[in-house]
């Protein structure tokens, strides 16, 4: 299913704005070509402001785990467009220093999926947390090709727009 949802609403407006300063731990950094920031150049997001995106539920499999798990969290493109990205290109860093940049296009064509939740379970860092990148690769055959397996970052905490 192509969605038909793209990331040129948050380019749409050319004016800076503000985020409020997170109120508890940051667990998602995003850098580069921003407007809403809450720090130098940055927006620094705590839990209370991402789980403020809207929540999606996904069932698919991986190539990491068994079977058919399900994924909770926020669209991708959710939070590009509440940071007011613009870009070609979304570089993730995960914290085991793992980074792949990711075309900006994957967010438009498909669900993708920042899960926080798996099987019910708050992602942890010791596993696949604080937040995972996760593809309907269930919906899509394309998305079954390799190149999109190294898109599922896990221990995401860095994403820098291009």
């Amino acid at each position: 299913m192509l969605i038909g949802v793209g990331l040129s609403v948050a380019t749409a407006r050319s004016e800076n704005m503000s985020l409020t300063a997170p109120a508890g731990e940051v667990r998602l950094t995003v850098t580069g070509n921003i407007r809403k920031t809450n720090s130098e150049a940055a927006a620094l997001l705590d839990d209370a402001m991402l789980e403020a995106l809207p929540r999606h539920t996904l069932e698919t499999s991986t190539v990491v785990t068994d079977g058919v798990k399900r994924f909770d969290g926020f669209l991708m493109r959710d939070l590009l467009e509440f940071v007011g990205a613009d870009g070609k290109t979304v570089t993730a860093n995960a914290l085991n220093d793992y980074t792949i940049d990711i075309p900006m296009e994957d967010f438009v064509r498909y669900d993708v999926l920042v899960a926080t939740h798996m099987d019910g379970e708050r992602l942890q860092p010791s596993d696949k947390g604080p937040f995972w990148i996760v593809y309907p690769r269930d919906e899509y055959s394309d998305l079954q090709d390799i190149r999109y397996d190294y898109r599922w970052v896990w221990q995401l905490i860095q994403l820098k727009i291009k």
